[in-house]
Order: C-alpha cells, then sequence, then structure tokens
C-alpha cells in the first residue's frame, strides 16, 4: 500500500521559515501541503457550538486520503504554535462526538517538523505530539527540528529524506 503523506503546517505566518522548509520538502517526499491559516478552525468548545467551522470536514478529508501525517510548527514560546494547538485541542472532538472518525487515526503514522532560532530543541518539546499519538493509537515516527541557520543548509534539509 502506498504511504500517502500530507504536511500540516501551523504557523502565524504562510510565508514564513516553517514554510520555506516544507516547501523545500514536500515535493521530494511527494507530500502534499496543508496550511491551517487557509481554514477557520475554532477553539476546543464543550458544547460543541462550533460543530459548522472547518475542522471536520478537513479532519475527514485528511483520514481519509493520507497515511501519514506531518505536523509543522515554529516554536513559539518553548511550545507549538497556537495555531497548531487549537488543531489538535480539535481532536477532542474525535473522542468526544465525532468516534467513527476518531478511531481512523489509529494506525495512522505522525512525524513532526519544528523551528526556530536555536540549533536544537528540548526533546520535552515533542510530549505533546508523542503523548497525543499514543493516546489516539497512532504510530509516532519521529521528529527533525531546523534552525533559521539551517533552514539555508540543502543537505540538512535532504537529511529529513533519510
Amino acid at each position: 500500500m502506498e504511504n500517502r503523506k500530507v504536511i500540516i503546517v501551523g504557523s502565524s505566518r504562510s510565508n514564513g521559515n516553517t514554510s520555506k522548509i516544507i516547501n523545500k520538502i514536500s515535493l521530494p517526499i511527494n507530500a502534499d501541503v496543508i496550511d491551517l491559516r487557509d481554514y477557520s478552525i475554532s477553539y476546543y468548545d464543550y458544547e460543541s457550538q462550533n460543530i459548522t467551522d472547518d475542522f471536520l470536514p478537513l479532519i475527514k478529508s485528511i483520514l481519509e486520503k493520507y497515511d501519514t501525517l506531518i505536523f509543522a510548527t515554529p516554536v513559539y514560546w518553548y511550545t507549538m504554535s497556537g495555531i497548531m494547538k487549537v488543531f489538535f485541542d480539535r481532536f477532542s472532538d474525535l473522542i468526544r462526538i465525532e468516534k467513527e472518525t476518531g478511531r481512523m487515526l489509529r494506525g495512522k503514522k505522525m512525524f513532526v517538523i519544528s523551528n526556530s532560532d536555536e540549533d536544537k530543541l528540548d526533546y520535552d518539546f515533542y510530549l505533546p505530539f508523542r503523548l497525543s499519538a499514543d493516546y489516539l493509537g497512532m504510530t509516532y515516527l519521529g521528529e527533525k527540528h531546523f534552525s533559521y541557520q539551517t533552514i539555508k543548509d540543502q543537505e540538512h534539509i535532504n537529511s529529513i529524506l533519510s
């Protein structure tokens, strides 16, 4: 079976460093790209009053088409971006009200791409991703961090392919 990949970009800038990385990576690894800024996704709501926003149609489409979900986020205040956090928080809908859709996460693969001004990133940054993958029945494939300096280094960017 073909391993279809999608890179889900969660950045406050659609043309920032995260997108520069993704633009260099997506074609060589044959991955489609989804920019969360192109969608209207509300914060998680216990009363599900946001059920008509773009989250459910988007996640259903992702889960039907792709085997590997690659989350790409800049590091904002030592954690994932706000837009990425909102997207992850909405996985709660898949546990509470859209359980059949939520079950489609089982067996999917997850990878994380991060970037910041620093060359190295604390291992704990990836904790929410690792634990979410485990909780949702996904296989966590790992992560790759890029700094502002290494974004320009094509060899480092090519290392994501290995």
